[in-house]
């Protein structure tokens, strides 16, 4: 067993002198140079359990988690690297991963992609003449969640010594800056070019105009059966008649007039740009109350945001009893004797809190579990189904978010015996094709017999591809990953993930990476988001590049000059809500800097070059045809709105400057 101890040598011919094996684990935490999410671990996984690869225990190695790389000083005198690597077994979904071994830059091993049941795999590499190899785990186009990677058994044999190199690169910036200008006192009309709502169904829609106040609104061309208030800007009623509307806004003020012409569509087809709005949760938590959610739509209102299509007010878990009859704000009975659903005491009045935001001109959403309990233990639909959908339209609710939560339990339980058997959080069977699609169709029938429109998002961790069928069983939105936290590593790993969903979105139909991170947050326990301020706008420019539901999850009374500017960005906006209905994907990298482009209706491309490495990337990008982008373009920085230039991208390039965590937002449009 000597010849595994570091520093344990061999004898080996005169010319070459003795080698000894150092074996990596024995360095610690000091091996790691950089590590996207947790600590580097010593003889166990990144999440503290043993290192376990397709079933096999290992007792020594190295757990990490994608993005990481562990760097080591040879100083030319090593011999070789030997061990194994795979995939941990105590990653919860499998996600892609790879690995590699560099040497001074140069790749001289990889694994191969890799996922959780797969077995290890070894390697023996020739280091012969490097000074410095580097161990590497990459994510593989699905972000970095669940990418837990073992290294296990690994030695280096050297005739000299092996030296961690910790490196750690600057800070990100954490000084606040605004890009967004101020909007004018004329009018400018921010409403997206398409809305849809079915025959029937209570309509309302506004003139989204900013400017100085009082203003006048006018609307031609609407639909029979709506009229227009001009003097809130509000459109309300109900379409009579299918079809497709070409309709005239008008605003006018002390200033000005502005008009901007719109596609209303009355049919089957709602949710034809991605909605925008605000969710409780990422700032209440569990503490949420009716009157905390008419201080949300008010403030919505009293910011401006409203004016710039922010329109939902969404209440999430708790608004019900809870499971524990000893919960002080939400123990009580569950349901009357109909089986209807009844709210705790913090939601005296459900009709009325709907009636109120709704005067507002906002539209508000609820929650609910497809199982018998919520994620936070309050009671969900299962059984209940048409009960709650049926409640939900009395009440006059316009969106539902249908959170997975316990259904899991429910797949291998008797709930007619014990629904308290169940776990509030059970995830399994989701992938399931069969059962992970059964109870959102239950409730999406039930949900389109309603007489308005509801919104239906099917909150479902992006389990069994969900993108692919959510359609299909009356969806609108489906999330595509775990929850966000406002940390770099979630919105990174969540960003990272997203392109292998991107040809499922178009009008109606969304991918949804979870909510903004912005501005005040803390799930009950209020703080400033930990995103630096480059970090945000990265975070704001992907979700809009996503076309994802926009849904702030901050407390809106709160917000400082940044994030307003964040959330008041008209041409930022305008890329999410783009009437095309286009995802962007990641179509060129260059190191860290990912390019994200996403086609636009106006024949425009959105552009983000988004930086995710820890220093900033100052180059001149050339590579226009990898963009699909070619011949004279004129470029616009969307966050600064101004043209920087007319581009011949065939013949010039284009200086970049990306800050750390950062990104340049740009729109591209073909000069005729």
């Amino acid at each position: 067993m000597a010849a595994m101890l570091m520093g344990a040598w061999s004898l080996q011919s005169c010319d070459n002198g003795p080698t000894k094996e150092v074996w990596l684990d024995e360095f610690g935490q000091d091996s790691c140079y950089v590590q996207d999410w947790g600590m580097l671990e010593v003889n166990r996984s990144v999440v503290h359990t043993p290192l376990t690869v397709n079933g096999v225990v290992y007792e020594r190695g190295l757990g990490a988690h994608s993005i990481s790389r562990l760097l080591y000083d040879l100083d030319g005198k090593a011999v070789s690297i030997s061990g194994l690597a795979g995939a941990d077994d105590k990653n919860l979904f499998a996600g892609k991963l790879q690995f590699k071994i560099l040497g001074d830059k140069k790749e001289l091993w990889k694994s191969g992609v890799m996922q959780k049941g797969d077995p290890v795999k070894e390697f023996n590499v020739n280091l012969k003449g490097v000074d410095k190899v580097l161990l590497l785990v990459e994510e593989c186009g699905d972000g970095i969640m669940y990418d837990h990677a073992d290294w296990l058994n690994v030695k280096i044999t050297t005739r000299g010594d092996v030296k961690p190199v910790p490196a750690w690169a600057k800070p990100v910036a954490k000084e606040k800056y605004i890009l967004t200008p101020p909007a004018p006192e004329s009018p400018v009309i921010n409403n997206p070019l398409v809305y849809g709502a079915r025959p029937g169904n209570p309509f309302l829609w506004s003139v989204m105009a900013t400017g100085n106040r009082p203003m006048k609104f006018e609307a031609e061309g609407l639909p029979a059966g709506v009229k227009l208030d001009a003097v809130t800007g509000r459109i309300t009623g109900k379409a009579t008649v299918e079809g497709e509307y070409k309709v005239t806004l008008k605003a006018t003020n002390d200033k000005g007039t502005a008009q901007k012409e719109v596609t209303v569509k009355i049919g089957d087809a709602i949710a034809l740009t991605p909605s925008m709005g605000w969710n409780s949760w990422n700032c209440f938590g569990h503490e949420v109350s009716a009157e905390k959610v008419k201080q949300a739509a008010r403030a919505m209102v009293e910011s401006g945001l409203v004016n710039y299509g922010w329109t939902y007010i969404n209440i999430d878990d708790s608004w019900q009893h809870h499971r524990d009859p000893n919960d002080r704000t939400r123990g009580g009975r569950l349901r009357d004797d109909q089986g209807n659903i009844i709210p705790n005491a913090q939601f005296p009045d459900m009709k009325g809190l709907t009636d109120y935001i709704h005067s507002l001109g906002l539209k508000v959403g609820i929650y609910s579990s497809p199982g018998p309990w919520t994620c936070g233990g309050c009671v969900g639909s299962y059984g209940y189904e048409k009960q709650d959908a049926d409640m939900y339209g009395k009440w006059g609710f316009d969106y539902l978010k249908y959170d997975w939560c316990s259904y899991g339990g429910v797949l291998d339980r008797d709930l007619d015996k014990d629904p308290y058997s169940v776990s509030s959080l059970a995830f399994q069977g989701g992938g399931d094709s069969i059962a992970g699609r059964k109870p959102f169709k239950i409730m999406g029938d039930y949900l389109r017999k309603q007489p308005r429109d509801i919104v239906y998002n099917l909150c479902q961790y992006g389990m069994g591809d969900v993108w692919k069928w959510g359609d299909a069983v009356g969806g609108q939105c489906w999330r595509t990953t775990n929850d966000i936290t406002d940390t770099w590593e979630s919105v990174k790993g969540i960003a990272l993930s997203q392109d292998r969903a991107a040809a499922w979105a178009k009008p109606g139909n969304w991918n949804d990476p979870d909510m903004l991170v912005l501005g005040i947050v803390g799930w009950g326990n209020p703080h400033q988001t930990k995103l630096k301020p480059d970090e945000q706008y990265l975070h704001f420019s992907l979700w809009s590049l996503f076309s994802a539901p926009l849904l702030i999850g901050c407390d809106l009374e709160k917000m400082d000059d940044f994030t307003l500017s964040l959330l008041t960005n008209n041409e930022v906006i305008a890329v999410n809500q783009d009437p095309l209905g286009k995802q962007a994907t990641c179509a060129y990298s260059i190191g860290e800097l990912r390019i994200y482009v996403k086609e636009l209706e106006d024949g425009g491309k959105a552009v983000g070059f988004c930086n995710f490495d820890r220093e900033k990337a100052n180059i001149s990008f050339r590579d226009f045809e990898k963009l699909n982008i070619t011949g004279k373009q004129t470029v616009r920085d969307l966050w600064r709105q101004k043209d920087i230039k007319i581009l011949d991208t065939g013949r010039k390039p284009l200086p970049l400057n990306v800050p750390a965590h950062g990104v340049l937002l740009y729109k591209f449009t073909p000069v005729q």
